[in-house]
């Protein structure tokens, strides 16, 4: 400690002395990630030692600024995972995408989805303006006794998914390389691995599993499709996507409390056994909203903004079928009849159009995830 310093008064070395016992903890962890001493040390601007007699003294903060500052960039720099600084100077992106990057930039969302929900409204008959009623205001209902005709009710199972991979191995190789696969809390590697399991196992009677995946596949979809249809009350301009989401496995915990960035809401199919939804609103949300729970059971058909909603799902008990399986797909509004459907919705409901804080996307109460959607998908 040079004569400056030790002239300092008792709390003020103190504070130095923690400084630079961190400054030489970073120092050292910045030298077994490969960052040699001459770059740690031009990380440090360089500074003229301060005396006694200087003519200008500044403000003990400023003292110790620059170290502050090393620490503070060296610490970032180690935090976020690079080995060099050549990686660090060299990458495009200071911080990869990653979900809690996507929650702490996520917009704010306009508390009308949810203020007054107390339970989630169950739909019969639902026509198309029935429907337009409510699909848009990003609230969560489900519908029942939409899916008589399906015959996935009778034909998806374990054994059904596990022929049509066989019989197109190319629909392995699209969720590996363009698809998603979600092992949740299992050993699986991939989709491959689920249906290599043992015959006891598959059928529930050894160590529970649950999976999910997307299929990217135009043939496997083409068969998928021929087992369910798109449900009649969807407007007729509405863009459905090309992906298919499968789930399914036993009882138990399904996906743990998360959000989706999949930028539109979507409906989910139950095919098999009975599924339970936590629906939490946003934290933005929280002093005005309420937590959901809904009861999902086969032929169901469950809408749900899962960009706004942070929800879990529970897989229920079910001594009549071993093999629980949920069909999802997202859906929105061509471009082109966005804007007319959006004044037609809110002349008729009586709702006045109210932009949220966040400037980047113009929003409201009914179009919240589809016009992120368009302009996302436009750009």
């Amino acid at each position: 400690m040079n004569n400056l310093v030790a002239n300092w008064p008792q709390d003020r070395r103190k504070r130095a002395e923690i400084l630079t016992d961190k400054l030489k903890k970073v120092k050292q962890h910045a030298s077994q990630h490969g960052i040699s001493e001459t770059t740690f040390k031009s990380l440090c601007h360089h500074h003229p030692p301060l005396t006694d007699n200087s003519s200008t003294k500044p403000h003990g903060r400023t003292k110790l600024l620059v170290p502050s500052v090393a620490l503070l960039v060296a610490a970032v720099i180690i935090g976020l995972g690079y080995t060099s600084m050549d990686k660090f100077r060299t990458n495009k992106c200071a911080l990869e995408n990653n979900f809690f990057v996507m929650e702490v930039t996520r917009p704010v969302t306009n508390c009308s989805i949810c203020t007054d929900v107390k339970q989630v409204r169950i739909l019969t008959n639902l026509t198309r303006e029935l429907f337009a009623q409510h699909a848009y205001t990003s609230r969560p209902f489900l519908v029942k006794g939409e899916t008589g005709n399906w015959t996935a009710l009778t034909s998806f199972s374990f054994d059904f998914f596990k022929h049509l991979y066989h019989q197109i191995p190319s629909g392995f190789d699209s969720v590996e390389e363009e698809c998603q696969f979600f092992p949740f809390k299992t050993n699986f590697l991939s989709l491959t691995d689920v249906f290599e399991m043992d015959k006891n196992r598959a059928e529930l009677k050894g160590e529970p599993w649950y999976v999910g995946w997307s299929n990217c596949n135009p043939e496997v979809a083409a068969v998928l499709r021929q087992h369910y249809q798109r449900p009649h009350f969807l407007p007729e301009d509405s863009e459905s996507s090309a992906i298919d989401w499968i789930f399914m496995g036993g009882s138990g915990q399904g996906a743990s409390m998360h959000l989706d960035y999949v930028h539109r809401p979507s409906w989910q199919a139950q095919i098999k056994g009975k599924k339970t939804w936590h629906l939490v609103p946003p934290p933005e949300c929280e002093h005005l909203c309420h937590e959901l729970k809904v009861d999902v059971n086969p032929g169901d058909i469950f809408f749900l903004d899962t960009n706004q909603w942070y929800h879990d799902t529970l897989i229920q008990p079910d001594k009549n079928s071993f093999f629980k399986c949920t069909k999802c797909k997202h859906w929105t509004y061509r471009k082109g009849n966005l804007k007319q459907h959006v004044k037609k919705m809110h002349q008729q409901n009586n709702i006045e159009v109210k932009p949220t804080p966040n400037k980047n996307f113009v929003r409201n109460i009914y179009f919240d995830a589809l016009e992120k959607e368009i302009i996302v998908r436009n750009n």
